[in-house]
């Protein structure tokens, strides 16, 4: 008899709802709805539109309802940071802040008035970013705080909407800068920094807890009888990682793409230290006890910035066609800093290469293909470099490399591969999705184990290895640190 499992993905963009079907040892994933998550504009301030969230992922479950299948369980997963304040009778107070909004910097800079940053990182091994819910607690109005009767985070609260019982998952209670990875429970010492009070913030527990049952009402309205709500890993990055088919011992790291990519590892315990601190790398707490240690490094971000200023010198390059004429370029001509402060700021971005090119006395990129090929190789050579501190610090030889994040440059990809000298795994887009079913049906004695979860991902999800071709990049890469050292 098969098995079914809603995912419910919760993006900052945009939200899904995704049926994972267990069929004997055959998984498969499919989305059945997606919907928009627009932020609120108001008075100059940003806010989450919860409501019409919630009406997505109803409607989603709907969806399923209609088919009058049996659903096992359902679990949601989100961003980071962001968090829902609910009263003692549940209801939302509003509104709920988008981690983007002006306060955010104006919590940090009060938080670390008070505490010095040295001290909230050994607390909780986790960069910091005004995001974080310990910044945006700074600047919490004293009256909602007294009003409140627990705080969420985003996917802990959704799944407390559907089932009305509270919990924090690990991986998200890191995100909020309020959590000891090394004790296991909320730290005092930050509660207190954030006046906020100890009981607002629920139990914390594991990836794959049961909360129980959907709310009578949900129930009735969906058609869903009998749906579990499981604490999956409710933040996205962690629910990502359980889905690597990896084994329980290999030294391997990832690198997730976006505007802004995180590269990391899995390592035993939590690392924090001052290396660890002062090299920007932050903890998170994955499924099956899984201790993630990564950094935020350069993304794709400057290749938009690239795009945005060839359009609006009127020429709508083609991303495929750029790739082929980077492909055609001689290698190595010129390459960037990326840690170079005017690469962090919009503007005229190929002006940007071109003048740093011309000041560090390399051969200037005037096309399209050149400046192209330049960024992606100092991308892939910036993830050399951030893979050699990953080493150092975890003290192992990372001997595989997962790349999550569907819009990945097929170029890039193997120019990485190249660079660190070790086979690249392209992950599948739903990596988000999958590792969310995984947990569920393993929390539902579906499947076995953890390991048993990565053997059905490795034969029914197929990935493509790239093998690198090795020999040129060593001594670019003494070029692009040399660079890097100014």
């Amino acid at each position: 008899m098969s098995k079914f499992y809603a995912a419910c993905e919760l993006g900052a963009e945009s939200g899904r709802v995704m049926l994972g079907t267990l069929h004997g040892q055959e998984l498969t994933i499919s989305e059945v709805c997606r919907f928009e998550n627009l932020p609120l504009e108001e008075k100059r301030s940003l806010h989450w539109n919860i409501p019409q969230l919630y009406r997505g992922v109803i409607s989603g479950l709907r969806m399923l309802g209609q088919y009058d299948e049996p659903l096992n369980s359902i679990s949601c997963v989100s961003w980071g940071g962001d968090y829902l304040l609910f009263g003692p009778d549940g209801s939302l107070i509003t509104p709920v802040f988008h981690h983007q909004d002006p306060r955010s910097l104006e919590g940090m800079k009060k938080v670390l008035a008070k505490i010095p940053w040295d001290s909230i990182y050994a607390e909780t091994g986790v960069q910091a970013a005004p995001g974080n819910t310990l910044f945006q607690l700074g600047t919490e109005k004293a009256r909602h705080l007294a009003r409140a009767g627990c705080l969420l985070p985003v996917a802990d609260a959704f799944n407390y909407l559907l089932s009305g019982v509270a919990r924090v998952e690990m991986s998200s209670a890191g995100t909020t800068q309020l959590y000891n990875p090394m004790t296991g429970t909320w730290s005092e010492r930050l509660l207190e920094v954030a006046a906020l009070p100890p009981k607002l913030l629920p139990i914390v527990v594991r990836a794959g807890t049961p909360l129980g049952l959907l709310r009578p009402e949900v129930s009735k309205d969906t058609r869903l009888t009998d749906a579990r709500v499981i604490a999956g890993c409710s933040d996205e990055l962690a629910s990502a990682l359980a889905g690597l088919p990896v084994n329980r011992d290999e030294a391997y790291a990832w690198l997730r793409m976006g505007p802004a990519a995180l590269m990391g590892s899995e390592v035993p315990a939590p690392l924090i230290n001052e290396a660890g601190r002062d090299w920007g790398f932050t903890h998170q707490m994955g499924w099956d006890g899984a201790v993630h240690f990564y950094k935020q490094t350069a993304g794709l971000w400057i290749l938009e910035e690239c795009h945005r200023s060839w359009e609006n010198e009127g020429r709508s390059l083609d991303c495929d066609l750029l790739t082929h004429l980077a492909g055609a370029v001689s290698p190595f001509e010129s390459l960037i800093n990326l840690e170079d402060p005017r690469f962090r700021e919009p503007g005229d971005m190929p002006l940007k290469i071109q003048a740093y090119c011309r000041e560090t006395g390399q051969e200037v990129p005037h096309k399209p293909g050149p400046i192209f090929r330049c960024v992606l190789e100092s991308l892939a050579l910036s993830y050399r470099q951030t893979l050699a501190e990953i080493e150092t610090l975890a003290g192992k030889r990372i001997t595989r490399l997962f790349i999550m994040g569907g819009a990945a440059n097929n170029l890039l990809t193997h120019f990485t591969a190249n660079a660190i000298e070790i086979p690249v795994v392209l992950v599948p887009r739903d990596a988000v999705a999958l590792g969310n079913i995984l947990i569920q049906a393993v929390a539902g004695g579906h499947i076995d184990s953890p390991e048993h979860a990565r053997d059905l991902v490795r034969s029914g999800f197929p990935m493509e290895t790239i093998i690198p071709r090795t020999g040129v990049w060593n001594a670019a890469s003494e070029r692009f640190a040399q660079l890097a050292a100014g």
